[in-house]
């Protein structure tokens, strides 16, 4: 009797490890579906592709640098619940003039598996807030500091905005001189490729580290007091299309492209708007659902006709609680921007729904809202805002940088 063979099942590679972040693995099947992703996205920007092990490599690497993120996020007990990313999408949604319900048939009819996209902007708000509260709310500007940018404003005129994009390849804390001599290597190759006409884009997917390198590495306009001082120092020389010389920093070495430059006005007035709010802080006392019910409780008591002044005398944890809770008259940028936006939203005498900041759970009522024309104390506040964005990207990425080298990882791409 012949043998009776059965028909071949289709090959299906197995997946395995690539990585290993800590307590948490990165596998093969999540790097191919994060590269797919990113190569559709390079292929809509009409960005020329780099080499597939290159690429690879360089998605790994964000993987790596995401996972330990989320990994130190949630050690900090720091997450986002169903009810603030059901609010994130129907903003998103409502910019997109559409409601949620059309905007996920829109999304699906694109072939975008909406469980996955919501996981998506969960990540992104997790690291958006880790961002604040690790590095943002952390950042200092003094007096003399506004005094510096006020009196440097005066003498050169400003005004100027600047295009930008970058490629960063970044150096561990503790580098040896080989690995920093291999590393400047790599940099002199993509400075070389970048002086001789090679598409910026493409050379920022195949060499930068940084998070926006699969966007070209655009840092789209800016006047050059919201710059990194780096950059600013060699944007002002660079004429339009012009590539920087290699940059050194504490994270490692960039390179500078000037896009375009133009020139930009400052707002002639701003709206301001007087708050108040009721503060009850995370910690490890207070977990996040014991202070959002607390404060649910309280914004009861307030909607059925108690005084929120006294509320906030009696319950808020923030400074000004002894006035009540009113934090005075505010300008755009005075407020981290999970509050401010929250604000934004509110009519005068409107009460918020119980918000998240990276310093704990909010109500918030707006009293009234003024145009104001810009005077000296809106100077010093748009000058406060310009340091503080000055020193973000230099002070998030030493704090990426050093989350990574305390971060045991295994890169097994590495050992292929």
């Amino acid at each position: 009797m012949p043998t009776v063979y059965a028909a071949p099942a289709d090959v299906v590679e197995a997946d395995y490890i690539v990585a290993v972040v800590g307590d948490g693995v990165i596998t093969r099947n999540e790097l191919r579906a994060r590269l797919a992703v990113a190569l559709k996205q390079l292929e809509k920007q009409g960005t020329p592709l780099p080499p597939q092990d290159v690429l690879e490599r360089q998605m790994l690497e964000r993987l790596i640098m995401d996972q330990a993120q989320f990994a130190y996020a949630k050690e900090n007990g720091l997450r986002i619940d169903d009810p603030q990313l059901d609010q994130a999408i129907g903003r998103i949604a409502a910019n997109n003039k559409l409601n949620v319900a059309q905007f996920r048939a829109t999304l699906e009819k694109d072939g975008v598996d909406y469980a996955e996209f919501r996981e998506e902007i969960r990540g992104e708000m997790i690291m958006a807030r880790l961002r604040e509260r690790e590095v943002e709310s952390r950042l200092v500007v003094s007096d003399s500091e506004i005094d510096n940018y006020l009196a440097n404003q005066a003498a050169s005129g400003g005004g100027d905005e600047y295009h930008l994009a970058h490629i960063l390849l970044r150096a561990p804390e503790s580098v040896t001189p080989e690995q920093l001599q291999k590393l400047r290597q790599r940099a002199e190759q993509a400075l070389a490729k970048a002086r001789a006409g090679d598409n910026f884009a493409e050379l920022t997917a195949t060499f930068s580290d940084a998070p926006d390198a699969l966007q070209g590495g655009d840092l789209g306009w800016r006047p050059l007091d919201r710059l990194p001082t780096l950059y600013a120092e060699a944007a002002a020389k660079l004429p339009d299309g012009g590539i920087s010389e290699l940059l050194r920093s504490s994270a490692g070495f960039h390179i500078v492209k000037l896009v375009g430059k133009r020139g930009g006005n400052a707002p002639a007035s701003v709206m301001q708007t007087n708050a108040r709010h009721i503060l009850i802080r995370v910690n490890e006392v207070v977990s996040e659902a014991e202070a959002r019910h607390r404060l649910q409780t309280v914004r009861e008591r307030i909607v059925n006709g108690m005084d929120f002044a006294e509320q906030a005398r009696v319950f808020s944890q923030d400074g000004s609680a002894a006035k009540g809770g009113d934090l005075g008259w505010l300008n755009p940028g005075d407020t981290v921007p999970d509050f401010e936006r929250a604000m934004d939203a509110l009519k005068p005498g409107e009460l918020s729904p119980v918000i998240q900041s990276p310093f704990g759970m909010h109500l918030i009522q707006v009293i009234e809202r003024r145009e104001r024309d810009v005077s000296a104390e809106r100077q010093r506040s748009v000058a406060r805002q310009a340091i503080r964005e000055r020193k973000l990207d230099d002070a998030y990425q030493d704090w990426l940088r050093q989350l990574r080298d305390r971060t045991y990882v295994e890169n097994r791409l590495e050992q292929e």
